[in-house]
């Protein structure tokens, strides 16, 4: 499986650990192989991980680029899952959180990523509401 990365002029990204700062210029990168990338908009420092789903996001994004912190984060994870879904009573949230579950134990941690920033799109829209 092939991975075609442009990055933007001064974009970062993490390629299985290593940061990859773009130069002046827009560049793009061919990965021939598996690799745990992350582009520099999909990084969360952990001052970031300010509500439920951003603190459902990050041990994650943690465990996806670091293979040495996942059994701390694990833990981690599994707090923070745990309060969001003792706090949410929306279905399609719930089920969404239960894909995240699912693909942290079966180590798909990039479709969990992305099932975490539905989480955030919809913490948001329901923050909206009460704002």
């Amino acid at each position: 499986m092939v991975l075609k990365l442009t990055l933007k002029p001064g974009e970062r990204a993490a390629v299985n650990g290593a940061v990859i700062v773009n130069g002046d210029r827009r560049a793009s990168l061919v990965i021939e192989n598996r690799a745990r990338v992350l582009r520099e908009i999909d990084i969360m420092q952990p001052e970031e991980a300010t509500t439920p789903a951003r603190r459902i996001y990050f041990p994650v994004m943690m465990m996806y680029l670091d293979a040495s912190t996942r059994k701390t984060m694990s833990a981690e994870f599994e707090a923070r899952l745990t309060e969001f879904i003792s706090a949410v009573t929306d279905s399609e949230a719930l089920g969404t959180c239960a894909g995240v579950a699912a693909d942290v134990a079966n180590e798909d941690y990039y479709k969990a990523l992305r099932k975490c920033r539905s989480l955030m799109e919809f913490e948001e829209s329901r923050l909206a509401h009460v704002l």
